[in-house]
This record gives C-alpha cells, structure tokens and sequence, in this order.
C-alpha cells in the first residue's frame, strides 16, 4: 500500500476522542474492509452484556456476586444507595485520612510524622498500586515515600526493610487482602511486623487494613488495634481494584491525585459506553484483539509505551488481560483455553531489546504503542541542533511503527498528551472496558479466574508434604532416608494429597529446599537422587 494509500487509511480508522484527550489508531491492523459489518452483531451483544454489568447483574454466577469497579468512579451507577452511600464514604475517609497523615494528626508510635508507606499485597493489590506510584511519583514531591511487599520472598522483603533502614519507625504499613487468607500477603504481614517488633514498635501502630468486613484480616486488625480500617468490597475483583481503597489509599498517601485518576477513568466510562462502535476506543481496542488472534488469542499482545512514567503499565495489563481472559471453558461449559499472552517493557528500551524479534523473528504478535504527546515539565535543551531528547524519543516510536509495518506486523497506537493522573485513570478504564467486552466476543467469564485457586490449593499440597516430610524425620531422629522411602510414610491429606505414594517428586525437591536453608541434613551419594536426609 502506498503513502497516499496509508494516509487515506489512516484517517478513516484514526478515532480522536477529543472529550478525554485520547485518540486511538487502528490503521496498522490489516482487517477487511467488512469486518465491521461482520462484527457488529457480537460487539452489540458486548454492549448489552456491559450495560447489564454496570447496572448490577450476576456477571459471576458460580459465586453469585456482581463486578462493580464502573462505580467506583462514578457512585451514582450504584444499583442501590446503600452501595452509593459505601463508596462515597470511602473515598472521604481516604482522603481525610492521608490528610491527617501528612499533617501530623496521625503519626507514628515514637516520630513525629510518617516519611513512608509499606505496601503489603500480592497481584491486583500490588501491581496496580506499583504502576501508579511510578507512573505519578517524584522524589522530590511525593509526601510519602512508597515501598512494596509484593511477593512471598524473603530476601525480597529483606531487601526493602535495607532500603527503609532507620526509617521504618516512620513508616506506615498497608496490608491488603479481601479474605485475610492469601498467603503471600499473610507471610508479609508477619514479616513486616516481626521487624517493627525487633526495632521495639508497636506494629499495630503503624498499620492499616484493606480487607473485606469481617474477614481474617479484618478480625486481626480490630485484635491489634490498627490504626484504621479500609472496606474491599465482594465486586471488586483484585485486576480490577486500582480505584479502590486497594489503589487510591497507597496513592493518597503518597500524595498523588486520587480525585484526578478517579475523574479521569470516569471521563473514559462515558466515551467507552457508546455503542457507535466506530466510536468507543475500548470497543475497537477488543474488536482489533479479536481480528489479531482470530478470536482464540492466537497471537501475543506486545505493550510498548513511549514514556518511562508507564513502563509498568505492561506488566499491569498482563494480569488484567490475561487473568482475566485466561480460561479452559467458556460461559456454555465448552473447553476452548482462551486468552491472550501480554508482555511488553517501555520505548525506545525495546529496540535495543527485542524489537529486532518483532521485526524479523516469528510474527505471533501484534504491538500496541502508547504514545505521548508531553515531553517534560520545562523546556528541553538541544541535544543536537533542532532536536531533543525528547524529539528521538518521537522519532524512534514512529520509526519503530514504520518498520513494524513494513515487515507485516499490525500495530495500535493509542496517544495521549501526557502521563498525568487524570490520563492514568483513563488508560486503567479503557482497558478494564476493552477486557469486558473481549470476554463477551468470545463468550468466556471475564470475572472469575479458577486457575489461580488451583494454585493455591496445589501450593497447600507441597507444603503438606513437607511439614510430613519434617514429621516424619524428627520422628526417626538421627536416621537418614531418601525421598522414596519418606514418600512412602508420608500420611495423606483430604483431596489435597490422596495417593502419597505419588508425592516422591515433592518429597525430593522439597528436601533440597529444606537442606538449602539449613532445616534438615544431607549426606550426599554418587547420584543425587540417592542423597539421603536426616534432622
């Protein structure tokens, strides 16, 4: 196709949402000049399916709850006052609040004022935050200093306490967990309050809750006397939680502009809302996604933001995409394993990375740019003459775009003008309504994910097994035994561990967990799966 061609193209599927400041281009995709026509009966069932969403419908029937995060920016969508009067409140006790927080009226157990903010949470209610604080955050502005807990991992959480160092007396820990029972957020928490304790502070001093009303956290909360207490609420999922006390509290505190996050993701729900599908950006987002992978998710999602401000927003879209259009089954019982794989890091990173890949390699992808109109606060120097860092930065973007395709690679890009809270709040809302309707066109459940709690229940099996396997040494003390013979005396557990003649696997990789970290003793064989153990 020649220039001429491209242009003509290009303003025919160049969508320029001027009300929110966003403009979308799908020009680069190669679908039909009948695709639309085709299309429209299914994205018009996507339309009926949100609009029943928004207004309260069982979107998850095997749990029976509604998916409410629309409401959240905007309470007045609320099918009841009762769920309208809960948000409203929230929201001003957020803000009051990080208010007394930065002012002193609340402050920690033996300082004058709090300096940082301990995020303690796992998926949703690590990521979203994360990508916040770095797309918003300054060092220089930021009135409280944000850190993470983000996983199970010792030496990771090692590693920030070394970081907050003499200040964790200052700092404010916020656990985050809807049941009270997630793992990895529980194992934070302990380790989190095990430091205050060995500093000689009162954890509960320091700490705030975000769970739901009387769940396990909850309950411990009130038990150790936190300082507060913040509502999750049974429909909002974690993927989609960044506008709720989940998200807006760590920011509040930080100091960023919740209200203006919250203002912009409402500004997107209404354009996103349309049905003149030509219209809605999160509508052709989900349609071009469907013509890419040919509606089975067939070719990658490829996240390249231009702006160092959002080089998270690809690993927060991982889990809002593929979490929640991951699944086996569809809405009719019907196995078909959907979904769509999403990576991504930032540009012109990429092109020193794996774009020469997405170039020349193997074409299983299709790329969505995010570009950025604002450079920097202030005027930029010349780096040489005519041309800035940031003119290169526009110049690799759409060099990339060009050369992408020239080798046949569809590409998006989506343009905003610059990476402020009231654009974060759009991009979060255009790709939470994108995922809504991307599950409707391939009739799946957007809204549950039963994979993640079968990992969870399989990480209970392996850690059966090992508290069986150190039973069982401590038993036979100064004994030493290989995995099978462990294997075999390990006791069964109900539906997690039925037949433990099947666990030798376990056994042995848990052993070798377990003699790493000094827990029991190996004496090493010629072949390593004849090494035995012993306490």
């Amino acid at each position: 196709m020649g220039d001429l061609a491209l242009w003509a193209r290009f303003k025919q599927y160049y969508l320029n949402c001027e009300s929110v400041g966003v403009a979308l281009d799908i020009s680069r995709m190669n679908f039909s000049d009948t695709y639309f026509a085709e299309m429209e009966p299914k994205i018009q069932a996507a339309y009926t399916s949100m609009d029943a969403l928004v207004a309260g419908s069982i979107a998850n029937p095997d749990e029976g709850r509604m998916v409410g995060h629309y409401w959240l920016r905007d309470a007045s969508k609320a099918p009841s006052a009762e769920l309208k009067g809960e948000i409203d409140s929230c929201l001003a006790n957020i803000k009051k609040f990080a208010a007394d927080v930065h002012s002193g009226a609340i402050k920690p157990e033996k300082a004058a004022a709090f300096k940082n903010v301990l995020v303690i949470g796992i998926g949703g209610s690590a990521l979203g935050p994360q990508f916040v604080a770095k797309a918003l955050g300054s060092p220089t502005k930021d009135k409280l200093t944000p850190y993470f807990f983000d996983n199970t991992d010792p030496e990771g959480m090692d590693i920030v306490l070394e970081k907050i160092g003499a200040q964790l007396g200052e700092t404010i820990a916020i656990v985050i967990s809807k049941s009270g029972g997630t793992a990895e957020t529980r194992n934070g928490m302990v380790e989190a309050q095990a430091a205050y304790t060995a500093k000689g502070l009162n954890f509960g001093k320091h700490a705030v809750a975000v769970t739901q009303v009387g769940s396990k956290l909850d309950s411990y909360a009130i038990a150790n006397n936190f300082l507060t207490r913040f509502p999750m609420w049974d429909w909002v999922g974690g993927r989609t939680s960044e506008l709720s006390a989940v998200g807006l509290l760590p920011a509040a505190l930080q100091g960023l502009d919740i209200q203006g996050m919250l203002d912009g993701a409402k500004a997107m729900d209404a354009v996103t809302s349309v049905h003149d599908t030509k219209k809605n950006p999160a509508a052709l987002l989900s349609l071009m996604w469907y013509h890419a992978g040919k509606g089975k998710g067939l070719k990658d999602m490829v996240i390249l933001p231009y702006k160092d401000r959002l080089e998270l927003f690809s690993k927060y879209l991982q889990q809002l995409v593929m979490e929640s259009l991951g699944k086996e089954k569809d809405l009719s019982g019907k196995v078909v394993h959907q979904g769509i794989a999403v990576y991504g890091n930032k540009g012109s990173t990429d092109q020193h990375a794996y774009v020469q890949q997405l170039r020349d390699g193997v074409n299983n992808f299709f790329v969505t740019f995010i570009e950025v109109l604002h450079d920097r606060n202030g005027v930029s120097m010349e780096v040489e003459p005519g041309a800035t860092s940031g003119d290169f930065l526009n110049g690799f973007h759409q060099g990339t775009r060009k050369a992408l395709h020239e080798s046949d690679r569809e590409n998006i890009t989506i343009t905003v003008h610059e990476a402020n809270p009231q654009t974060v709040g759009k991009l979060i809302a255009l790709y939470e309504r994108a995922v809504g309707f991307y599950g409707t066109l391939v009739n799946t459940n957007a809204y549950h994910q039963p994979g993640v709690e079968a990992g969870k229940k399989a990480a209970e099996a392996v850690l059966h097994v090992q508290r069986e396997t150190v039973k069982f040494l401590k038993a036979n003390k100064g004994k030493a035994f290989g995995p099978e013979e462990i294997a075999a005396h390990i006791a069964p557990h109900e539906k997690l561990v039925p037949e433990p003649k099947n666990a030798v696997e376990t056994v042995f990789k848990t052993l070798r967990h377990l003699a790493a970290n000094k827990k029991v003793n190996v004496v090493k064989a010629a072949c390593i799966f004849e090494d035995t153990y012993s306490v």
